[in-house]
């Protein structure tokens, strides 16, 4: 049906930046939000950054200012700028989009990449 898939993680020291990408490919017809969830160990998963179809954005707290989110729904594909990592910034981070099937069907499904890690050191 659909498939995300992230890339872009790795290991960097704080202060450093990273980019996250997620492209959507699949059966469906349009996604609505799309979003970049992270868990760290021990840890419940959080909303980092959200982005809905028409660009409004929403992020948590422990980012703002830090982090950007972006999309280009021409290319199904949601993009996190991470700057300024910090050692809290250490996660698995997901990308995650809400999706409409079909145009006769306005209900949407939740669909999760496969996580790409994250570590910053100090």
């Amino acid at each position: 049906q659909v498939q995300l898939v992230e890339s872009g993680g790795g290991l960097v020291q704080a202060g450093e930046s990273l980019r996250l990408s997620c492209a959507a490919s699949g059966s469906f017809f349009m996604i609505n939000a799309m979003g970049w969830y992270r868990q760290a160990p021990g840890q419940q998963r959080e909303l980092v950054a959200g982005i809905s179809r028409d660009g409004s954005t929403n992020y948590a707290d422990s980012v703002k200012g830090r982090f950007t989110i972006s999309r280009d729904n021409a290319k199904n594909a949601v993009y996190l700028q991470m700057n300024s990592l910090k050692v809290e910034d250490t996660a698995v981070y997901y990308c995650n989009a809400d999706v409409r099937p079909s145009r006769f069907n306005v209900g949407s499904r939740d669909y999760w990449g496969q996580g790409t890690q994250v570590t910053v050191s100090s």
